[in-house]
């Protein structure tokens, strides 16, 4: 059985992207092959459609390139403005990670409201919480800390994810409490962040910051599992797996209260304006010594990870093939 069957979040990920246009029309065909469709639905999974495709579906993950060109690289904002405006002239139908991606993609690039759905992302099962001892074993031998004793944040190193803010505010509460509970990070490099990366070398002299950057995905779960709390500040996101991630693994989570973040943690989440680094720093103080808080967001959060499922994924996604069907037939 080919493996996104049993975790099509391989179809998501940076790892699958390459073999993606492979695999939706091979589960396009198996569908199909069921219900009596005819094979002629192209699904372009990552904002565009083939050039040799005249209409199809395009799955849109967000939409920062228009609304924070500022955290990009000018290349790949010229391409895109090349290649996505096209795909979207072709699109039968647009998806959309979260509807506040939807209501971008509708308020700012005037798209047609009737042409565009929202699927949410899943979850896997991998994401869960972990039996104490085994997660100790599995801690110690990656980065050396003990269970409960990190704060963590995963995220791509580019500006809208507001590391900088995650570690500013971090390094405040640490200042003004006396406590060096590490930040451990997690992600790849990403771009525009020299700045970002002279923070983290002062912050790993004084010995209360564990870079790992990007780490093995057999190796994650036990990660999440681990922390004591979860931290993401971005300031823009498409669907924000990462802390949904989390949640699923049981750990108290502090997002930032701007574009799809409210909507996808669903209350389970501590919410912080990201640029509000004084109130980010109260809220790591909180969400680490307030008992109450982090029983009701251990609760909340594993009920809302329970929420988000790949198999839901793919049958929505599947609903639109059948409504695309319909209107090209």
């Amino acid at each position: 059985m080919d493996h996104w069957h049993t975790d099509p979040s391989g179809l998501l990920t940076g790892k699958a992207r390459r073999r993606a246009g492979s695999l939706i029309p091979r589960l396009i065909r198996r569908r199909r092959a069921r219900q009596g469709f005819e094979e002629r639905l192209m699904h372009g999974t990552n904002y565009f459609l083939p050039v040799q495709a005249e209409k199809g579906v395009i799955t849109v993950h967000d939409l920062s390139i228009y609304l924070h060109p500022e955290t990009h690289p000018s290349e790949r904002i010229r391409d895109f403005e090349k290649n996505f405006e096209r795909s979207l002239d072709r699109a039968t139908h647009v998806i959309t990670d979260s509807e506040a991606t939807r209501r971008d993609l509708i308020t700012h690039l005037s798209y047609p409201a009737a042409k565009v759905s929202t699927v949410h992302l899943g979850v896997s099962e991998r994401f869960r919480p972990q039996a104490r001892a085994m997660l100790d074993r599995d801690l110690l031998r990656l980065f050396g800390r003990p269970v409960g004793d990190y704060i963590l944040s995963v995220a791509t190193f580019e500006p809208r994810k507001r590391i900088e803010a995650a570690i500013l505010a971090h390094a405040h509460y640490c200042d003004r409490t006396g406590h060096d509970i590490p930040l451990v990070l997690v992600g790849a490099k990403g771009w525009a962040n020299d700045r970002l990366h002279a923070l983290i070398e002062d912050e790993q002299r004084k010995g209360r910051l564990l870079m790992l950057g990007f780490v093995d995905d057999a190796d994650l779960p036990a990660i999440y599992a681990g922390a004591r709390l979860f931290l993401y500040p971005s300031i823009y996101e498409g669907f924000g797996l990462p802390p949904i991630e989390a949640m699923a693994c049981g750990i108290p989570t502090i997002v930032s209260n701007r574009s799809c973040l409210p909507e996808v943690t669903r209350g389970a989440a501590m919410m912080i304006d990201p640029d509000d680094v004084d109130r980010l720093s109260a809220g790591i103080e909180r969400a680490l010594n307030d008992d109450i808080w982090r029983d009701g967001a251990m609760r909340a959060g594993l009920a809302v990870g329970a929420h988000y499922s790949w198999a839901r994924c793919i049958e929505q996604t599947v609903d639109v093939y059948r409504l695309c069907n319909d209107l090209i037939a």
